[in-house]
């Protein structure tokens, strides 16, 4: 019975990887847009409904696939924020946000995969993927400590927060990217000086 296991978590394995292997080549040919769940399936040499049960949708799939960037990225903002605690907030935020920038910078078109690969039956999805939630929950405590900071007893920070990971979202970022031809310097500049 226990080798019958053993080898049900080992296939699954197998399984997962063959789906994060084809998914990956997928996605770097043709963009994670055009891409289906099917042609995944079909590179990875598995069933439809194997690919289903381990991802629900090319947003889970984007963020398994840049899920040590992601980790790597709440490790340096951990590090950031530890090493400049005696800073004031508004200047952890900016690093804080530079950092940010940096990794979307590098995994721009799975995070936008992640946003945007939700079913219309899944409209909150961004804001309840784990990336988004760990980055909300730091601003929102960043900017908790500018309002105390400036002795504003009302503060506005979650909804400051969610108009600022508005503007850090894929379509409104590749937008002043792609389309304003914004530089990541200038977005972080522009984003400093509206939020901050």
């Amino acid at each position: 019975m226990k080798t019958t296991c053993r080898s049900e978590r080992r296939d699954a394995a197998e399984n997962r990887q063959r789906i994060l292997d084809a998914a990956f080549k997928l996605f770097e040919q043709q963009g994670v847009e055009p891409v289906s769940m099917n042609q995944i399936a079909a590179e990875a040499q598995i069933g439809a409904g194997t690919l289903y049960r381990r991802y629900r949708n090319k947003s889970e799939l984007c963020l398994d696939l840049i899920q040590d960037s992601k980790d790597l990225l709440f490790e340096d903002i951990g590090v950031y924020l530890e090493e400049n605690a005696s800073r004031q907030p508004a200047e952890r935020l900016r690093g804080l946000l530079a950092l940010f920038i940096r990794f979307k910078e590098k995994n721009a078109q799975m995070l936008a995969g992640i946003e945007n690969s939700a079913s219309s039956s899944e409209a909150h999805s961004r804001t309840t993927s784990p990336l988004y939630i760990e980055l909300h929950e730091l601003l929102v405590r960043l900017f908790d400590e500018m309002a105390a900071e400036s002795g504003n007893s009302k503060p506005d920070s979650v909804f400051r927060t969610d108009m600022l990971m508005t503007a850090l979202s894929s379509n409104s970022y590749l937008f002043q990217r792609e389309v304003r031809g914004n530089s990541p310097e200038l977005i972080l500049e522009q984003l400093c000086q509206t939020f901050i």
